[in-house]
């Protein structure tokens, strides 16, 4: 009988051929509940600047820079210093370099690693050893070597290549972290933005309000003095005067605090940024809306959980992969001589080289337990997602719902307001006529105040919903402009 020994050659085809083998399930994107339709419906005047229909995924696509449909220069000068200057962004940001970096780690374990360490060894032997009299009296020798180590462990089951895809799904999902970062503190400037400008309504109001109270004040006096009037009604008209000036001044604050947030957004110290006034005058544009199923491709929440899934499902086949056994390749060449003069010579060469196998025999069931781990992380993942996206659905419902409400409550503020007017205007004649005490005249004023603040509020409020819709749709951003593998590999690479 003749033996056969197997070529290097062929070990490397072998070991080539089993490189190519993954162990573990595929990964296909989860299952979620979708809607064929949003249950709420947006404001009368979204449907009818859109000219309401059943939108199709690629229509009702918000554009580029979302904060420009509000066509506020001032705002969108603010909202381009966020993606800059905002720290939290920033921080968002170098995690995704981190998570990046991590792809060219893990992707470095497919490749041989190869380290030297030179090395200049001096010895004597002692007089007292086994070693004989010559060699003794031969005094200090001196070794001088330089080696050359090579490893690979070649990914005969794929549990390397299942950890890049991994790091890539995480690096993914990072990226999608940082849009949503951005959607964040760019929607949160939009809405303290409308609310600093709904507080100079309210202060514009107060200042209108407080003249006109003054007027009332010198009526009030002019009657008492004339014996028309008590110091009753001077001293209610003084009251009514104090209060409202106390309330403006009181505005004060929330606008400073208002101001000093945007500032802190921008990225910048509250001293090196002033916000002009401005009264709010426009109601929401409309904000453009899609099918339900669009939410999946337009939420970077929504990706970024979809992503974690599909990294939790490669964990499943890197655990699996542990099942089998394992090879590495080694070598190490170098030169060794006691000679600097010989050292790099022929005969001062050694080298050693040599595959070798490892199998786990007995681990008390830690790979069972390990798989079982990666198994239940999945499924945590999954319904992490699943979550995600219901949250979604409910998140753009409370929106739509919002935004109607307020529409249909702004048209009563609106008549309310032409009605208080009406009332304080009735009362104040009847009051000059002396056929009513001037109580009726300060609970006019009251509600005709009363009834123009909540009509500046009920708008800031629209404004501020409507910020928060174009978050939940998504903003300006889909799952287009995230960075593919190759993207992330040849960054993970580059940088």
């Amino acid at each position: 009988m003749r033996s056969w020994k197997p070529s290097g050659a062929a070990v490397l085809a072998a070991v080539l051929a089993l490189a190519g083998c993954t162990v573990g399930p595929n990964y296909k994107r989860p299952s979620a509940p979708t809607p064929p339709a949003f249950k709420e419906e947006p404001p009368a005047d979204f449907k009818e600047a859109q000219g309401w229909k059943i939108a199709q995924p690629n229509d009702g696509q918000i554009k580029g820079k979302w904060w420009e449909i509000y066509n506020d220069p001032a705002l969108n000068a603010l909202e381009e210093q966020v993606a800059i200057n905002n720290q939290n962004v920033l921080q968002a940001e170098a995690q995704y370099r981190e998570a990046r970096a991590a792809v060219g780690i893990a992707r470095a374990a497919l490749f041989p690693t190869v380290s030297t360490s030179p090395a200049i060894t001096e010895s004597r032997a002692s007089a007292g050893s086994s070693a004989t009299a010559a060699s003794a009296a031969s005094g200090v020798h001196t070794f001088y070597t330089f080696p050359i180590d090579a490893s690979w462990g070649p990914d005969l089951w794929g549990s390397i290549r299942r950890g890049v895809t991994a790091a890539v799904a995480q690096a993914q999902s990072s990226d999608a972290d940082l849009e949503s970062a951005r959607l964040l503190y760019q929607s949160e400037l939009a809405q303290d933005y409308f609310t600093l400008h709904g507080l100079d309504s309210d202060v514009e109001l107060l200042t209108r309000t407080a003249k006109s109270y003054e007027e009332y004040l010198v009526l009030t006096r002019n009657r008492f003095a004339g014996g028309i009037a008590s110091d009753l009604d001077v001293a209610q008209a003084e009251s009514q005067l104090y209060a409202t000036q106390t309330a403006l001044a009181d505005l004060g604050v929330a606008r400073a605090q208002m101001e000093h947030a945007i500032a802190v957004l921008t990225g910048k110290p509250p001293a090196e940024l002033t916000i002009g006034a401005m009264t709010l005058k426009t109601t929401p544009p409309p904000v453009p809306i899609a099918l339900p199923s669009a939410l999946l491709e337009r939420r970077p929440d929504i990706a970024a959980s979809e992503r974690l899934a599909a990294a939790a499902n490669e964990q499943i086949g890197i655990a699996k992969a542990a099942f089998y056994p394992s090879l590495s390749l080694a070598a190490t060449a170098g030169v060794q001589s006691s000679r600097l003069t010989t050292w790099l010579s022929w005969p001062s060469r050694f080298f050693s080289v040599g595959p070798s196998i490892a199998e786990t025999i007995f681990d008390a069931g830690r790979r069972r337990a390990q798989l079982a781990q990666t198994l239940a992380a999945y499924d945590a993942a999954v319904a992490g997602y699943r979550q995600t996206v219901l949250t979604a659905f409910q998140q753009v419902e409370d929106s739509l719902s919002t935004l109607r409400v307020l529409a249909e409550e702004s048209v009563v503020a609106e008549q309310s307001v032409k009605s208080a007017d009406r009332a304080l205007a009735v009362s104040t004649a009847q009051y000059k006529a002396g056929t009513t005490a001037y109580l009726t005249v300060l609970t006019a004023q009251g509600t005709a105040l009363a009834a123009e603040r909540t009509q500046i509020d009920l708008l800031a409020r629209r404004l501020e919903a409507s910020v928060q819709l174009v978050v939940n749709l998504g903003g300006g951003w889909d799952t287009s402009q995230m960075p593919t593998r190759q993207d992330v590999v040849k960054s993970a690479q580059t940088k």
